[in-house]
This record gives C-alpha cells, structure tokens and sequence, in this order.
C-alpha cells in the first residue's frame, strides 16, 4: 500500500472515531479531587487483600511484613495500606494466612486513624511494637516471613538496615531464621490489576495524551524561538495545574537534517534545555503522569513544518510507519498471556530481521510504578543473556509500556537515519495487547508562523 493511501486510511479513521487531528481538540478529563480518590482506592483494599491472600498461600509464606518509616516511606504501604499520610516514626502493617482463622491484618502505628480500623487489627497502644510483634510470632509461628529484602528492585529491598535489626531483636532469633524476600509475591501482586482500576487508569492516559499533544503544538511552541527548556516547564506547569504527578523529569529530543545524532546508553540523547526547536525539526516527548496510584508512560513524534510546506515529508511518515509495523507485530501478533517475555521479544525481533526493519524494543511493566514490576520486553534482557527475565511470563490484564524505535534512512534527509521512538500504555488481552488510546499513525504538526 503506498504512503498516500495509508494517510487517507489514517485521516479515515480519526474522522470515524472521533480521535482528534489537532491537539486543541483533545478532551481534558476532568479528574476527582483528592478526597475522592483516596475513598476509591480504599474500595479497591477488600479484592486487593483476597488477591493477596492467595499470593502468600501459594507460596507458603505465612506472614508478610511492611515497614513505614516517617519521611522514608516503604513504596508498597499505599498499596496495602489506606492510602493516606502515615507519620508514625515506624508503623508496621502484618499480613497473617492463620489458616481456619482466615487472613489477619494487623496495624502496629503511632497513630490509629480510624480510617485505618474497617481495613487492620490497631494493636492496643499499652503495648510495645517488640511485644506485639513477638506475641504475632509466637501465636502463629509462620514458617516464612517476607519482608522487603533481597530484591533487585528499589521496592523489593526497601527495609532499612535498622529496621530489619529491630525485626529481628524484637521477633528472635527463630523468626529471623525464617525471613525471606519478598520479591517474587511483590511482583504479582503489583503487575495484577483489578477491573476497577482501569477506569481512572483510562483517564490518566488520556490525560497524559492531551497535555504531550498540546506540548507538541504551536500551543506551545513557536519555531525559532521556543527552547527545550520552555516546553519542559510548560509540562511541569500543567502537572501543577491538573493536580496530577510524574514520576519522572519530562524529556525532549530533537533531530535535523544534517546534524549528528548524539547516543547516550544506546538511545538517541535527550537535548539540553537551551536547543531552540527550528523549522525542519523532527521532536520527541517523553511524559508521565502519576494519579491514583498509577503511572503512565508516554512517546510521541512531532514534525515542525518549513516554510512553504504543507505535510512532513514522505520519508518521515514512512519511518513512523515502520515502528508502527513493530508496534503491531509485538502486541497483536506475538504476544498472549503466559508466553515467556523473552520468546516474544525473538519473535518480534526476528521479523523485523525479515521485513529489513532496523529495530529496539525495550517496553515495561506499569502501574503501581513507572518501571513496574512484572514480565518486560527489552533488548537488555537478551543481551545480557538474563534467563530469569526472560523467561518471566506475560500476565493477562496487566498494564505495559509499550516502549521501541525504528531506525530508517530517509530520502529527504539525504539517507540520514532518523530514530521513531513511540510509548504507549497498554493492556494485555487473550488476544495480544491492547492500547488504551490509539496509537500514533502520523505526525503531530508544527507549523512555522
């Protein structure tokens, strides 16, 4: 199919949809106020506890542990906790499978919000936290304790080491021979999402689209005068202005003709706040947002028109088309629940080998976090030959960056290679993954006034 009639599907398909073709028609959801997410989130708890009930029996661990340190909060506390501000200089939240009694959660805090009593057991307040923490030990007596330990990841290695001091004097010697990490029931607890959080998740990516498309425009952006620098604050700015966070700094590159692409790690550079985005320019946003507990991840392509040029040039669409090409062959495919990560990242790999596609995939689990935990897609994996990695299985209806480039000489550029980097937010399906908005089928516009 030649390049003209792929655009004229393109345009066909925005109009049929509804998507919108300019950034100024971009809906801008209307998120809750902060009172109202916690009480939603709080209303995930009761199926986010049965999940992880079954997560400790399958694994035969019988307590798990998490430790809240006053301005050094454990990241996993506003995921099986209420999540609201604790100050406790140690709070201690205690997951107990006590058999025919059922699933124990009990509360060790400075302060006993009632809040916190639908979802915990408050210890009594006479008693120390070492003595409720060695009457727990002695009455149940797990064979496994998980605590944050050991992990690979920040949140999987989160205790401190006088915290696991403290555990270990006021539990004894036998419990502490029975510590083990958590990791593994970490992982599947925060890569398993519920049907209620896809919702507000929804939201967010929208959200998260309508500010990268505006930043992308000449909302934003007059050629030969706006920096890096400007579109970087402007983001920062509307983060503020919407209530929402990031969980990372927004980042810019820039590519031109004629001008070397500079590499960091692999990936074309991010450019340095002071470049001036020119007529001719190809530019990239990375942007997320974080809201309600929950992160996006977001790439997209914009071109800057030159004078007397009404669409980017046809080599430049075609380059976004080739990643494209690998967006689908990756999510619809090649992947399914249960196929190991690494199989699917061959797989994919190996056809753009076929299609004479130069490619990079390196896309990751999100959610709870922005890197998440879970079954990631990524080049690194199989360079460093990582089997554990790789073969991680792809979980059915948790979220993933779907993070890759192309690399494609282009004709107008006189064969220079351009890079088409594009992340979405995803979902997986027995059918593949599924993206939460659509993906990016032609370039946003700039024009030169």
């Amino acid at each position: 199919m030649n390049l003209q009639r792929r655009l004229s599907i393109a345009l066909l398909l925005i109009l049929s949809l509804g998507i919108a073709a300019n950034a100024s028609e971009l809906q801008t959801p209307k998120l809750l106020p902060w009172s109202q997410q916690i009480a939603m989130r709080e209303s995930w708890l009761p199926k986010r506890y049965d999940m992880l009930a079954q997560m400790m029996r399958s694994r035969g661990i019988g307590m798990f542990i998490v430790v809240n340190e006053e301005f050094h909060n454990d990241p996993i506390t506003q995921f099986i906790a209420p999540p609201r501000p604790y100050v406790g200089n140690r709070d201690i939240f205690i997951f107990i499978d006590a058999g025919k009694e059922g699933f124990k959660k009990v509360a060790i805090v400075r302060y006993g919000d009632e809040n916190l009593r639908p979802f915990f057991e408050i210890a009594e307040e006479s008693k120390s936290t070492e003595a409720v923490l060695s009457e727990l030990y002695a009455k149940y007596k797990p064979k496994k304790i998980a605590i944050n330990i050991g992990g690979s990841r920040g949140m999987t290695r989160s205790v401190t080491h006088d915290t696991y001091l403290f555990l270990a004097k006021a539990m004894g010697p036998e419990a502490t021979a029975s510590f083990v990490p958590a990791a593994d029931l970490l992982e599947e607890y925060l890569d398993t999402r519920i049907p209620e959080e896809m919702p507000p998740y929804k939201e967010a990516v929208l959200l998260t689209e309508n500010l990268a498309h505006r930043a992308l425009s000449n909302e934003v952006i007059v050629p030969g005068k706006t920096t890096v620098g400007d579109v970087r604050r402007w983001l920062y700015d509307q983060l503020w202005a919407n209530g929402v966070g990031t969980w990372f700094q927004p980042d810019l590159r820039v590519q031109r003709k004629g001008m070397p692409n500079q590499t960091s790690h692999g990936f074309l550079k991010v450019a340095n706040e002071d470049v001036v985005i020119k007529p001719g320019d190809l530019v990239h946003v990375d942007f997320g947002i974080t809201y309600m507990g929950l992160n996006t991840d977001w790439q997209k392509m914009a071109y800057v028109l030159r004078n007397g040029e009404q669409q980017p040039p046809a080599g430049l669409e075609n380059a976004l088309h080739n990643t494209n090409i690998l967006q689908d062959t990756l999510m619809q495919k090649v992947s399914r629940p249960g196929r190991p990560a690494g199989e699917v990242y061959t797989v994919t790999m190996e056809e753009m080998k076929q299609r004479g596609i130069e490619a990079m995939i390196y896309s990751h689990p999100l959610g709870n976090q922005g890197h998440g935990l879970g079954a990631g897609i990524d080049f690194r994996a199989a360079q460093k030959k990582d089997d554990k990695a790789e073969a991680k299985l792809l979980r059915k209806g948790s979220y993933i960056a779907i993070e890759l480039n192309t690399q494609t000489p282009v004709a107008e550029w006189d064969g220079q290679k351009v890079y088409m980097m594009e992340e979405d937010p995803a979902y997986l399906t027995d059918a593949g993954w599924k993206f939460f908005r659509p993906q990016q089928t032609t370039l946003y516009v700039i024009h030169s006034k």
